[in-house]
């Protein structure tokens, strides 16, 4: 049984500046916080479940799972937006940009890009964590197979093992690793297809300015801070909390080469994360409304936040 999700010993005096934080949130995401923003005329949301704010009430586009409380209607709440336009999607991957979305044949999403116009003169895109996953579970996916394998193998990295294809290698006596699947996604995959949609989103929209969304603290670094708090090992938390990271640096890297902004979302929900008992992204047994693993209101405020920071 997973003992209530609790901060790490070196967090534990963290309370009064996650307090901080969270009220200046709040405050950003009122009304008139940004005056000195022009309200934009269109604003189009893209992107997945992160973006979407899956799980987070009141839902709504099916099995798109999308928020009327996700970042993007904070943000567009905050500026005052003249017309706001969400297509975001849980489950979408890169490819949801320019093709329908479909779940068991049956279309959920139209091109996200198709709610691009001329007049579009602010952007959010995020996405790119689902493209992880070869199989259109994305993240799900690596979910499962992170606490599949932490069943069998609790003391190992059986998540790492599958990835990064590890082996017991008889010549040397060790265990050894050969190619990263999930590094090698980022780098040969997702980067690139990144590339190209912001190119595409400038063709559309060539007023906008376009933010590009990265993601928030899932899992801390510190693997041990989540035993018997989340159904999964020490060794594949640090992991996959390193997978994100350089997740989020190609983000970083692919907006500044494509014209975007990146947006930071990581640093204002450190210490927050599904192994913290302060939690903005709900672990495998949600405390509050939210996907498994997702952010939940407050984490959507925060990432609106840091939205409106980037704007700024």
């Amino acid at each position: 049984m997973l003992r209530p999700a609790r901060k790490p010993r070196h967090l534990r005096n963290s309370t009064a500046l996650a307090a901080v934080a969270l009220g200046a949130a709040l405050a950003l995401t009122s009304t008139g916080a940004q005056a000195a923003t022009p309200a934009p005329k269109h604003y189009v949301a893209l992107g997945d479940s992160y973006a979407a704010g899956a799980g987070v009430p009141g839902q709504s586009a099916g099995l798109c799972l999308r928020s009327d409380h996700n970042y993007g209607h904070l943000v567009a709440a905050a500026l005052k937006a003249g017309a706001y336009t969400d297509v975001t999607c849980a489950a979408a991957k890169v490819k949801a940009m320019t093709q329908p979305q479909y779940d068991a044949f049956i279309k959920v999403n139209d091109p996200q890009l198709d709610a691009l116009t001329p007049d579009t003169d602010l952007v959010t895109l995020g996405i790119g964590g689902n493209d992880l996953a070869a199989s259109d579970l994305g993240l799900g996916e690596l979910v499962a197979t992170c606490i599949a394998g932490a069943v069998v193998n609790p003391l190992g990295t059986p998540c790492k093992d599958v990835y990064h294809h590890g082996y017991w290698d008889w010549r040397t006596w060790s265990w050894q690793y050969g190619n990263d699947d999930l590094a090698e996604r980022i780098t040969t995959g997702i980067a690139p297809q990144l590339a190209d949609t912001l190119q595409r989103i400038h063709r559309k929209a060539p007023k906008a300015k376009v933010l590009l969304v990265g993601y928030p603290s899932v899992l801390p670094a510190d693997g041990s801070s989540c035993v018997l708090r989340q159904p999964v090992t020490p060794g594949d938390v640090e992991y996959m909390h390193g997978v994100l990271d350089e997740l989020n640096a190609a983000l970083r890297s692919t907006a500044a080469a494509g014209g975007a902004t990146y947006v930071d979302t990581a640093t204002p929900t450190l210490g927050h994360d599904v192994c913290s008992d302060d939690r903005w992204i709900e672990g495998a047994l949600p405390g509050s409304p939210a996907v498994p693993f997702h952010p939940n209101a407050t984490g959507e405020k925060v990432m609106a936040a840091a939205v409106l920071a980037a704007l700024k």
